[in-house]
């Protein structure tokens, strides 16, 4: 086991306008599940696959350990990487499949098939041993291929996006079996998705990434309640988190419907622009009396058992100062018309089996202490989160 230190890493690919990764720091504790997560082309797998060994490090160096690894040849950085197509050798049984690393080192048959056998009993493999990859299901082959990385018994393990290939409930049950099994085997592991959920349930920390830039590196607790920019705000979340624009008055306050958040003088400071972002989670905007918080005209109803979701867009109003602009931070300026929708689209999160229909307008006010602001110009989150509701 291993700490994993990137130094300030950059990775330029040849004839490309700008690098795929900018001056990455990120430390990696010993024994931790740390998720790299963001959207398609953030840098997530080329920076998985530094570590790896397989993209080349344009500047800063990368060390596990003590040990500076930037020019280290893969099968000497005592990693083990497991991919979202599995890699399994078809013509090879499960044993041999999980058991081919060590035969390569030249391990005696004995002590592979007993470290063979041991690392399917962890994975409940044992009956699975003798069969050939295509008689196995695709969670079953993703356990096989996680056994060939715990039988080599690595510094590091590596793993891009495995559970893509899986169906929705698969894929469920095997993210739990992966963190479970990480944890019980203590070795570091750093894990790539494009699923903000599956990142949100598995790591000890998530690193959300942009445009080849470490936006916010933090347990998912600390990036769900204080996101550190209005890009982490929109992307960590499920549904996403609603965003408004608002232009504060002369005395710092912001109407948001009939809701008036009134900023501190350090946040007034730290606005670079004319706007203000505001976010609120779907779950602290609460249904309530006519003329309270925002009107929404429901579009679809979301009927999920215990919870229901409302999607829908402001109403009209007449009273002044009372129309918002709503943005969405994960989409970005180039949208289709219907992805453009998508953005100006407001959730709310009730309890289940509403009695809201689609076309109604209901209102729902937010909670006072559960609202974020972002500088709108720089998207950063502005200091002293506490704001006085007049």
């Amino acid at each position: 086991m291993a700490t994993v230190t990137y130094d300030r890493v950059t990775c330029q690919y040849p004839g490309a306008d700008s690098p795929s990764v900018s001056d990455l720091d990120l430390e990696i504790a010993d024994g931790e599940f740390l998720v790299l997560v963001g959207p398609s082309g953030c840098g997530k797998s080329t920076t998985l696959r530094m570590l790896a060994g397989l993209e080349d490090v344009t500047r800063g160096s990368i060390r596990i350990g003590e040990r500076d690894v930037t020019d280290v040849d893969p099968r000497d950085r005592d990693i083990a990487m497991v991919f979202q197509n599995y890699a399994l050798y078809p013509h090879m049984t499960v044993a041999e499949n999980m058991g081919f690393a060590l035969k390569i080192a030249k391990v005696p048959a004995n002590e592979r098939r007993r470290q063979v056998e041991e690392a399917a009993k962890i994975l409940d493999l044992s009956e699975f041993l003798d069969r050939k990859p295509k008689a196995l299901s695709g969670g079953q082959r993703q356990r096989v291929a996680m056994g060939r990385a715990i039988v080599r018994s690595p510094q590091v393990f590596l793993m891009d996006e495995p559970l893509s290939n899986l169906d929705a409930k698969l894929r469920v049950q095997t993210r739990t079996q992966i963190a479970s099994l990480t944890r019980k085997l203590g070795v570091t592991t750093v894990y790539v998705t494009h699923d903000q959920t599956e990142a949100m349930t598995m790591g000890d920390r998530v690193a959300v990434l942009k445009d080849g830039l470490l936006m916010q590196v933090d347990t998912p607790a600390e990036l769900y309640d204080h996101p550190a920019n209005e890009f982490v705000a929109g992307f960590i979340g499920s549904p996403a988190m609603n965003l408004f624009r608002a232009t504060p008055d002369n005395d710092g306050v912001l109407q948001l419907g009939s809701t008036k958040i009134r900023l501190t003088e350090d946040q007034r400071a730290a606005v670079t622009g004319n706007e203000v972002t505001i976010g609120i989670r779907p779950e602290d905007l609460k249904v309530g009396e006519e003329g309270q918080g925002l009107p929404i005209s429901v579009d679809v109803v979301e009927e999920l058992g215990a919870d229901a979701y409302l999607y829908g867009a402001l109403a009209p109003v007449t009273m002044a100062n009372q129309i918002v602009t709503t943005h969405s931070s994960a989409v970005e300026a180039e949208t289709s018309e219907e992805e453009a929708s998508s953005a100006n689209t407001i959730v709310v999160r009730t309890a289940g089996r509403s009695r809201v229909a689609s076309g109604e307008t209901v209102w729902a006010a937010p909670a006072p202490n559960r609202i974020h602001l972002f500088d709108t110009a720089s998207g950063a989150r502005l200091p002293d989160q506490r704001s006085a509701q007049d």
